[in-house]
């Protein structure tokens, strides 16, 4: 449906007329008024257009840096309600999909929309299971990279490497096809992503086991070295089958939208997922719990605490794994982590810096500034010391988190293709360059002495 509206230069006789699903907007420049609908709480952006001063005006456009107050889609995978500090994924609550399922079983409701019954379920796990090995010459293009490369550099090269391998994944318009895509690149996450780690520690590659499950296959692909059989702690698999469910989908996050956005062009998938790693690469996004650990580590023990909280509510510093952009109250998925924390520490034992998570945890819960703030834990808080205790280096935790990921990129990918509301990406601007100005010669030209390295000055408005 298009939304229209009726313009018109005064409003209606009897005042405004309750019950009505319209938002009337008044034009003072003009004096006229525009009545636009308003659909599952939304006004459509284009409507905006018809306001406008004169005949040869473009019309109104809405401006909303980084999409905060702006929906780009209509989405059936995955309900966020920040405020209530609620998570579904296909209208199932994340703390029960977390408890009672498992990553492939959630993985097949994110893209189906419908938790699978036995049978589908094993086929379904099948077919991941046997698509889990890569072509040899992925080895040889991961060979390629500097011994120290960041694993998360080498996933993001190689993920898009394999649009040249699978070269009929451009044909997204058969929708077998299409599903094997997105079923090879489910299947061949944790194998890259343990090659991309076994590269930078200088070990060699082990091939995929499957007689293992998702989880237990790639603790195999990380860890096995001369044993004839790897066997994965039971309780580590479940953690991490545990915290991929956890990651598997939060709605248009950055490296969904870059996945959407990069997909609305039709390109393969290979390729629209590269963008998502790439996004997820960086700090704002995929590297919160590392920098959780780092805070923890520089607060060293609990009797420090009180010092940094200071310096906190002081504005000195930040208190990472605290607070979401989406969620005023406590992250439902943090519920989990603290049980899989502690699950995983029997194992493993204690963390040292566990102690003083705990600690912070408490204060900030309790604390009234922290709690005004809405700075509550977050799923980052405890993932860092749960992969660390696992084994994990710092290096590989986006990574493990674009693993986990993957299933939710691929149905928010896949719902663009079948929208057909969807177009290429193309989002507008707001000019605030230079008007026209005649060209000059590179002789008439007379410059300040700034060189190509600095910055040049903020354009007006700011970042």
């Amino acid at each position: 449906m298009t939304a229209s509206s009726v313009p018109h230069d005064s409003p209606p006789a009897g005042g405004p007329q309750a019950g009505r699903d319209v938002l009337t907007v008044t034009d003072e420049r003009t004096g006229r008024s525009y009545e636009i609908p308003i659909e599952n709480g939304t006004v459509r952006a284009s409507a905006l257009r018809q306001i406008k001063v004169g005949a040869d005006d473009f019309g109104l456009l809405s401006y909303d840096p980084a999409f905060t107050a702006t929906a780009s889609c209509r989405s059936a995978i995955t309900y966020i309600d920040g405020d209530a500090g609620i998570l579904r994924y296909r209208g199932y609550p994340i703390d029960q999909l977390a408890e009672r399922s498992g990553f492939l079983e959630v993985s097949y409701l994110l893209m189906n929309g419908e938790l699978p019954d036995s049978r589908q379920l094993a086929e379904y796990t099948d077919l991941i299971t046997h698509h889990t090995f890569v072509h040899e010459n992925v080895k040889k293009f991961i060979d390629g990279f500097h011994h120290d490369a960041h694993p998360m550099g080498i996933l993001v090269g190689t993920v898009g490497a394999l649009s040249t391998f699978y070269p009929e994944a451009k044909d997204y318009t058969d929708p077998r096809n299409r599903r094997l895509q997105m079923a090879r690149l489910i299947a061949k996450m944790p194998t890259m992503a343990a090659f991309a780690s076994r590269h930078s520690r200088g070990l060699p590659y082990v091939y995929p086991d499957n007689d293992l499950s998702y989880a237990g296959n790639f603790l195999n692909l990380m860890w096995k070295m001369s044993e004839p059989k790897y066997e994965p702690d039971p309780i580590l698999e479940r953690a991490l089958d545990v915290l991929f469910i956890l990651h598997a989908d939060h709605e248009q996050n950055c490296s969904t939208n870059a996945m959407r956005a990069v997909g609305s062009s039709r390109v393969d998938p290979y390729s629209a997922a590269a963008a998502a790693v790439a996004a997820l690469y960086g700090p704002l996004h995929g590297g919160a719990n590392e920098q959780v650990l780092r805070m923890l580590r520089e607060i060293g023990s609990v009797e420090n605490i009180p010092k940094y909280v200071e310096r906190v509510k002081n504005g000195e510093m930040r208190l990472m794994g605290f607070g979401h952009r989406v969620y005023k109250s406590y992250d439902p998925r943090a519920r989990a982590v603290r049980q899989v924390a502690e699950d995983v520490f029997k194992v493993t034992g204690l963390n040292p810096l566990l102690e003083v998570a705990v600690e912070l945890e408490r204060i900030a819960l309790s604390d009234e500034y922290f709690i005004r703030k809405n700075l509550y834990p977050n799923v980052d808080f405890y993932t860092g010391l749960i992969y660390e205790a696992m084994g994990f280096p710092i290096e590989m935790f986006p990574v493990l988190f674009a693993i986990g990921r993957m299933p939710g990129w691929l149905a928010q990918w896949e719902e663009g293709l079948l929208d057909p509301e969807q177009k290429i990406a193309r989002p507008r601007q707001v000019y605030i360059g230079p008007a026209e100005r005649p060209y000059s010669t590179i002789g008439d030209r007379s410059h300040s002495d700034q060189s190509f390295t600095e910055p040049p000055p903020k354009p007006i408005g700011g970042d």
